[in-house]
């Protein structure tokens, strides 16, 4: 399997700090072995598929996407407006 990462995804991850990439990199590869292991979305973002994981005391979700041989990252960030700004990146692509 292939992953590939949007621009947004990887804007937001040169921000973390190293400790926030090895979680990240963790659970990047849980989501790699078993891609079910978050929820799909509906509506809107059906076929979008949302891990929640925490990196010290904040709590991150993950969207993503896989089909065929990829698994596609979509976004990371806190739960604030997440939702709101990962409608409106899907829209504008």
């Amino acid at each position: 399997m292939k992953i590939i990462q949007s621009r947004s995804f990887q804007r937001k991850v040169r921000q973390f700090r190293k400790q926030e990439k090895k979680i990240l990199d963790a659970q990047i590869k849980r989501i790699f072995n078993n891609p079910t292991i978050g929820l799909e979305k509906k509506g809107d973002l059906r076929g979008v598929y949302i891990h929640k994981f925490k990196a010290q005391t904040i709590q991150y979700l993950l969207s993503y996407r896989f089909g065929g041989n990829t698994l596609e990252l979509i976004m990371i960030g806190p739960h604030e407006n997440y939702y709101r700004d990962l409608k409106r990146y899907l829209k504008d692509r």
